[in-house]
């Protein structure tokens, strides 16, 4: 029995002896992969990188018989405890864990749950037990533990055994070299470089019609769609491809050999002659610009137009540097003389017929229309939320001699896509809410490119108004915009990029347990970015989807796609159908035109006020999404034809609302509303409710308080379901008896005698 105790001992030893040698042999092998790392790295904060990586729990998987203790004995847990203290204190088990890619945050992490572990295991694996047991009893010591531990956190954290492997995932700093088929081919590049209505994508556009094939790039649904209709009057058959739309020249459904699109929707495996990307100074876009990126470098075309301002010139040519291709720069003078007035407007009583007057919010949009309409004149108004026929009949009114509707009402989205016959540009304000680099929003100063992108937009060619002018309402910000539009637009110093679906597969792979929105903060966090050239694009309206829908059960690659969804966030009631949407997908259940009707309440009635105008615009966009999932999941959003019919109708709607937008302004002081949900523009909602608030009496009906429209606005409350509480209250008052008091009266108690 004694000569079989010291066999197994010799054994154990032996495997001990194996750990041991193969503890130094990782060690010596991890220092040449910590040293790369950190170099790589650079200044980054390794610390807040290793947060991010969520640790595995690791539970004790027990054996029917506990080895460990029938060769040694079982263990004394408090001597345990201060053995695996005293292991975790010590200066070289630290420096080895450094080594082997463990900072102090891993560390820490992995030596609370090996402790916990060791602590609470009923039964531990044989060797493990064996070198405790040996420690324990002298024989050993407290550094041989090290094998095991380092096993733990490898078990705890897999990125330690791949960390070469997502770091070459996530090098972007040569993306030219993602498109071979580009590469391939020797591209002449054409900038066209001039301000707004000079012409310059105009002569793009020329080449583009008379070539065999081409494709146009744009930044917006309408201009994609104007180039579409322009290039077919021109007798060249067109096809046009938007994020929702697909619509073909040829009746039959054959593709063109021209295509007319939205950016992000452009082809970089179809070879084109000629190729345009307008508005080519959106490479910088905070959110967008990857796509621009993607444009320039990955089209496979022999030509490629590039149409925007000056200040993106000298990024152009240094991307084109290592693509080793050449740049023709064509400069252009605007073609109609723009003159900045001496004094400010002052008043709306001084508008005049052909003005425009831009704000910054869909709050002062209201009251600087109620305004106008208050002296007696028709205004048109144009803002981001409108959908584009609507967006499209407002600009016709406006532009036609023979309406009686003289002046526009609108945001900085008349800057791109819309034709307008515009006299002069009025600043309302020049403070808007811009993204900063931190993906936060503030109030600041428009840009130079913004300032001479909107007032370039006044005296356009061809139209009545040859003769531009541009002022401010306030007179102190008068001199702010002629200090803008006498300078050069901003120099653009980076280009965008985004990570990639196959990209984020590939770490999924790698870190199986991560969700989609932690592989999306690592894959950043490990970016090795060229940022003399490069930025990486601000990723977090993705991880906003990403972490609404990890509930949800869908394939990696199916909740990239719907996390790349182009949806407001602050939008409640779009954001309720998005995840519904997806819920359905999971459920491999049809999203049908009648499921779509119930729960967006349709058929839908004329807006009354300004909160139902808000919802309908919230429920186009949300068909918006349908058509937009339609093209990448089409056999469960599968009746497009129908929603894209049912968005016409709801088009027309919220045209009757916006004609109507005074009265929709009145109406919203009075209380009046159609029962519909919803307000996507935050302060005006906040201003309303405050307003509702003071004007309210103590015994406001239902339905006219500040919770009902708390709950409307949030989609917790629907107009039937309101509906039925008011005739249950109805009910309830017609069946109480006495005064009338809310609660019935308490009977009263006999006094005792």
């Amino acid at each position: 029995m004694l000569k079989s105790s010291q066999r197994l001992k010799r054994i154990c030893a032996a495997a001990q002896n194996f750990y041991t040698c193969q503890s130094k042999l990782i060690s010596e092998n991890s220092i040449k992969y910590t040293a790369a790392y950190f170099q790589v790295r650079g200044k980054k904060d390794d610390s807040s990188l290793s947060s991010l990586f969520i640790p595995v729990q690791i539970k004790p998987n027990p054996d029917d018989i506990n080895v460990g203790a029938e060769l040694t004995g079982s263990l004394n847990k408090a001597d345990l405890l201060k053995v695996l203290n005293k292991f975790y204190t010590k200066k070289e088990i630290k420096q080895l864990l450094v080594e082997n890619g463990l900072d102090n945050y891993l560390q820490h992490q992995a030596y609370v749950s090996f402790r916990r572990y060791c602590l609470e295991a009923q039964t531990l694996p044989v060797d493990l037990h064996v070198v405790i047991s040996d420690i324990l009893q002298g024989a050993g010591n407290e550094t041989d533990i090290f094998p095991y531990f380092l096993r733990h956190a490898k078990q705890m954290f897999p990125h330690l055994d791949c960390m070469d492997d997502l770091r070459k995932i996530s090098d972007l700093r040569t993306p030219a070299n993602w498109y071979p088929q580009a590469r391939a081919i020797n591209r002449k590049i054409i900038f066209h470089a001039g301000p707004t209505n000079s012409g310059k994508t105009y002569h793009a556009l020329e080449r583009f019609i008379t070539a065999k094939s081409g494709v146009y790039c744009g930044p917006l649904k309408l201009l994609a769609s104007e180039i579409y209709n322009k290039t077919n009057d021109r007798g060249t058959p067109c096809d046009l491809v938007t994020g929702e739309e697909r619509k073909y020249a040829d009746p039959s459904g054959s593709a063109s050999s021209h295509v007319s699109c939205t950016v992000e929707m452009t082809s970089v495996t179809n070879p084109y002659e000629v190729a345009i990307i307008d508005e080519i100074q959106m490479i910088k876009d905070p959110q967008r610009g990857w796509a621009w990126s993607r444009a320039l470098l990955g089209l496979i075309a022999e030509e490629i137009h590039l149409c925007g301002e000056t200040g993106t010139i000298d990024l152009v040519q240094q991307l084109c540097m290592t693509t080793g291709e050449d740049i023709e720069v064509r400069n252009y003078k605007r073609l109609t003389p723009l003159k900045i007035e001496d004094s400010a407007l002052g008043s709306l009583d001084n508008v005049m017929p052909g003005d425009c007057i831009v704000c910054f919010s869909k709050n002062d949009i209201y009251s600087v229309s109620r305004g106008i309409e208050a002296t007696g004149k028709e205004v048109a108004v144009i803002y981001g939320g409108l959908p584009p026929g609507t967006k499209l009949a407002q600009a016709a009114k406006f532009n036609d001699p023979d309406n009686s509707c003289k002046i526009l009402v609108a945001t900085d989205a008349i800057g791109m896509g819309l034709n307008l016959s515009i006299r002069r540009i009025i600043f309302y304000s020049l403070i808007k809410p811009v993204m900063n680099e931190k993906g936060e929003k503030e109030m600041d100063t428009i840009s130079v490119s913004s300032a001479l992108q909107i007032a370039g937009r006044a005296g356009r060619y061809g139209t009545e108004w040859e003769q531009g002018y541009v002022t401010t309402f306030k007179p102190e910000d008068l001199h702010t915009l002629k200090n803008l539009l006498s300078s050069d637009p901003e120099p653009i110093t980076q280009a965008g990029l985004h990570p990639t679906a196959d990209q984020i597969e590939l770490y999924a792979y790698h870190l199986p347990n991560s969700t989609l929105s932690n592989l999306m903060d690592i894959f950043v966090s490990l970016s090795t970015v060229d940022d003399s050239l490069y930025f990486m694009c601000n990723i977090d309206d993705f991880k906003f989807l990403a972490d609404m829908t990890q509930h949800v059960p869908l394939p990696l690659r199916a909740r990239y796609v719907f996390c790349c969804a182009p949806i407001n966030k602050k939008m409640p009631f779009v954001c309720t159908m998005f995840l519904k949407f997806a819920r359905q997908y999971s459920k491999n259940e049809p999203i049908t035109f009648d499921w779509l009707c119930r729960n967006i309440g349709w058929p839908l009635q004329p807006p009354k006020t300004i909160i139902d105008l808000v919802h309908l615009e919230a429920v186009f966009d949300v068909l918006d999404l349908y058509l937009w999932l339609s093209y990448r999941f089409m056999d469960l959003f599968n009746e497009p034809n129908l929603v894209r019919d049912m968005q016409h109708e709801l088009d027309q709607i919220i045209q009757e609302g916006v004609v109507q937008l005074t009265r929709l302004l009145r109406n919203s002081e009075t209380g009046i509303s159609s029962g519909t949900t919803a307000a996507d523009d935050e302060e005006f909602s906040i201003n309303r409710q405050k307003q509702s608030y003071l004007r309210e009496s103590k015994t406001s009906p239902l339905g006219r308080g500040r919770l009902t429209e708390r709950l409307l606005a949030q989609g917790i409350l629907t107009p039937n379901m309101l509906q039925e509480l008011k005739k249950e209250w109805n009910k309830k008052g017609s069946s109480d008896t006495g005064d009338g008091d809310d609660e019935p009266k308490k009977p009263r108690r006999k006094r005792k005698t």
